[in-house]
């Protein structure tokens, strides 16, 4: 009874589907998150009679066959980058990226990752960080007497002090950009890191080589669509009920074989 295994192989992939599903939705406040989206291939299949297969009677060719199928299983978890709104917070240090491309972060390990998340923050040494506390790379540090900050769409950080009208540049971020960025590994706390897919980065000024231009005073939204994601809920659940009938069916047909005299 193939059908028993058939089911139960639909009922895991509509169960990594709801999985998909609420993280997306449990993120739909997350700054900079893109949606994820569950994949999935059929199994492999049995060939009882090839296509093509000449029939003995008459020597005729079949233009189809028999090909049993086994099922279905997980091919990805991929991610749909688009740009989320951009959302006005008036914040000095609230940059958003309006285009494609990655800020530079330095983990304590030593290790660059990668993020969309502009809210950044000032360490107690002036020094420009993450939520987190993991520096932005390359590194500013903020004098302490400085009245304002200032952040221009190249990524050029300038301060201004009280006694002086004229900005002090004080450094500039860099944007990083990957030629298959769906193939980022995620790391959480809004992170990535570079991987055999993705390829190496390309680190260049913010509005150059197809990269985006900074915003200051703004964070991305996440791009999560509620009503998209309750949608496919919605089927994910429908088709896992389905795959559970199927069972129950195929369990009623072994019982009334089983019963047979």
């Amino acid at each position: 009874m193939r059908a028993l295994k058939i089911a139960a192989t639909g009922m895991s992939a509509q169960q990594l589907r709801v999985e998909t599903i609420s993280n997306n939705l449990a993120n739909m406040s997350t700054t900079g998150y893109n949606a994820r989206r569950a994949e999935f291939a059929d199994l492999h299949y049995q060939q009882a009679t090839k296509p093509g297969t000449i029939n003995a009677s008459d020597g005729t060719v079949l233009p189809t066959g028999v090909q049993l199928g086994l099922g279905v299983r997980p091919a990805a978890v991929s991610v749909h980058l688009s740009q989320g709104s951009l959302s006005a917070t008036g914040g000095d240090l609230d940059v958003a990226i309006d285009g494609a491309g990655y800020l530079e972060v330095t983990l304590p390990s030593g290790q660059t990752a990668y993020t969309r998340d502009g809210g950044l923050k000032r360490s107690g040494e002036g020094l420009i960080v993450t939520s987190d506390g993991f520096p932005v790379s390359p590194q500013i540090t903020i004098p302490q007497d400085a009245r304002s900050i200032a952040i221009n769409p190249d990524g050029e950080v300038y301060a201004y002090f009280q006694e002086d009208a004229a900005g002090q540049l004080l450094g500039q971020f860099t944007v990083a950009g990957f030629n298959n960025a769906k193939g980022l590994e995620a790391l959480g706390d809004n992170l990535f890191a570079e991987s055999e897919a993705s390829g190496a980065p390309i680190v260049t000024t913010a509005g150059q080589d197809g990269l985006g231009t900074l915003r200051q005073g703004y964070l991305e939204d996440s791009s999560v669509d509620a009503v998209r994601e309750i949608t496919e809920l919605i089927e994910a659940q429908r088709g896992y009920e389905m795959n559970a009938k199927v069972i129950s069916a195929a369990d009623q047909m072994m019982s009334a074989t089983a019963q047979i005299r």
